[in-house]
């Protein structure tokens, strides 16, 4: 079993979209075995998307990010991270495969109402920064 994170993003969320995508989500196999909702600070956005933090697009992406709540879910399922990034779509909602969340709901590159981890040591630290080892069940 693997773990991964995702966030249904604010945009997500202002859509009542909270629901479906854990459905499709768990009708994949992913299974949540954490999940909550929060407002990030500017700071809590900042230090998730560190890495981002020299490119042209990291101040709205903070500006975004901060704008309305978000729903956090650490996910558990066999090849998880990969599944999870096949359910999501590519980044940009205009070249995303029919059928994912990103063709189906998302506007726009900067608006595309859900993240997903992009490696195990990503999803590793991701799910560490949302939660903590007894928010985390076992199924």
């Amino acid at each position: 079993m693997e773990r991964t994170l995702t966030i249904v993003k604010p945009d997500g969320v202002a859509a009542n979209l909270i629901g479906e995508i854990v459905r499709r989500l768990e009708g994949q196999g992913l299974r949540p075995v954490a999940m909550k909702m929060l407002r990030l600070s500017h700071e809590q956005a900042a230090n998730f998307y560190y890495a981002h933090r020299d490119k042209e697009f990291f101040e709205g992406l903070m500006k975004f990010m901060t704008s309305g709540p978000v729903v956090v879910l650490a996910l558990e399922g066999e090849g998880a991270i990969t599944k999870l990034r096949e359910i999501m779509g590519a980044t940009d909602p205009a070249k995303a495969s029919p059928g994912t969340l990103r063709r189906d709901f998302a506007s726009s590159i900067e608006k595309n109402i859900i993240h997903g981890s992009d490696s195990p040591s990503s999803a590793a630290f991701e799910i560490g920064y949302f939660f903590n080892s007894l928010e985390v069940c076992r199924r």
